[in-house]
């Protein structure tokens, strides 16, 4: 069972055989990725891929029909009410696809249930260790198989990402990093090493004579048995001589490495991700650039991911319909900035009252649904 997914993925309604195990395992510096979970050792994975994914799965989401003048919002159907069908609503199956996506580079479900026009209306998804997709030699033709059992094409349903051609499958952007993941995790590990067993003597025991090598190793042991066990001073003889060596973490580098390879691994999701997690990458997060890093993470990382997944609903509506993620909710500034904004929106008649009103989590107004008078306060950007 992977570290991301809980049991509640184990559906009733298909058959359930044990997950085949990885028959070869890629190391780096003894770390094993035969599975990509292990990546979720590193705190910076784990963080930006659910980032990401929380961000998707919380976004409003509408359907539309018609575009201009014509455009009006419809109701969601039931694929976008519980696209699974099984009662945990849209956000709880839109993450669970995101970290398919993030962590695997493919997302697959079965097919319920269909509408009279032949629109999914129910996908339960896999656990993405559990498919095994490719082309027949003969026919170029995808072939699925879940948990060893084939699945018809019509049946399954694919998405998948960092796509390369003449591959079925997308690849994992994990996989693609194993390296830089694989030392990070690594270097927490020689770090707890060092500190804890030593990669050099804790310290010298020394005596002015010369000694044979069983006398120093009788020394030796007499020593530790000594320290084991109590926190009481040791008396030494004449000519002995005990001098802890002192190890500073900076000296290791171990953090230096830590640093580098945590914002290395969030950044493989984006830029931007690893500022807005904290890590540093050579510049600072104030309050008046805050703003900013959440545009850019909209911009440069977030958004792709926000089309992806329009596109991927609007392909289970009927043909003139289609989805947009509302993305006002990433993009809110400060009151007062929000606040001229609404004032040039209900100055040029980009808006009506009542449509702001609803931004702010308001109560309409009987008067809100037609444009202000011309004879509104005049607000000029910058003021």
């Amino acid at each position: 069972m992977s570290l991301f997914f809980s049991s509640r993925e184990r559906r009733n309604v298909f058959p359930e055989p044990p997950i085949p195990r990885p028959t070869r395992s890629l190391t780096f510096n003894k770390v094993n990725l035969a599975q990509t979970e292990t990546s979720l050792q590193k705190v910076a994975v784990w963080s930006a891929v659910d980032l990401i994914a929380s961000l998707v799965a919380t976004l409003p989401i509408d359907v539309y029909e018609g575009t201009g003048q014509s455009r009006r919002e419809l109701d969601p159907p039931k694929v976008l009410q519980d696209p699974s069908g099984e009662g945990y609503g849209l956000s709880d199956w839109v993450y669970q696809y995101m970290m398919s996506l993030l962590l695997r580079g493919n997302t697959n479900g079965r097919v319920g249930d269909r509408d009279r026009l032949g629109n999914p209306t129910q996908i339960v998804l896999f656990h993405p260790d559990e498919v095994q997709g490719y082309r027949d030699l003969k026919t170029g033709l995808p072939q699925w198989r879940v948990c060893g059992e084939k699945v018809p094409a019509d049946e399954m349903w694919h998405q998948r990402a960092y796509t390369v051609p003449g591959r079925l499958q997308g690849l994992s952007p994990v996989a693609h990093h194993a390296t830089t993941i694989g030392l990070g995790i690594a270097a927490a590990r020689f770090g707890r090493q060092w500190f804890e067993d030593g990669a050099h003597p804790s310290g010298m025991l020394t005596n002015e004579q010369a000694l044979k090598p069983e006398q120093a190793r009788t020394a030796k042991e007499r020593f530790m048995a000594a320290l084991r066990g109590n926190r009481e001073p040791v008396v030494l003889g004449q000519g002995w001589k005990f001098q802890a060596i002192q190890v500073a973490p900076e000296e290791s580098q171990f953090l230096e490495t830590q640093k580098y390879t945590a914002a290395e691994c969030a950044r493989i999701y984006g830029p931007g991700v690893p500022e807005i997690l904290g890590y540093e990458t050579g510049g600072s997060m104030t309050y008046a650039n805050v703003e900013q890093r959440s545009l850019d993470l909209l911009t440069y990382s977030l958004d792709r991911w926000l089309v992806r997944t329009e596109r991927m609903f609007t392909t289970l509506l009927p043909a003139g319909q289609y989805v947009k993620i509302n993305r006002a909710a990433l993009a809110r500034t400060d009151l007062l900035t929000r606040f001229k904004a609404h004032a040039l929106a209900l100055q040029n008649k980009w808006a009506v009252p009542n449509e702001i009103r609803e931004l702010e989590d308001q109560a309409p107004v009987k008067w809100g649904d037609e444009p202000v008078a011309d004879t509104a306060p005049k607000v000029r950007v910058g003021e």
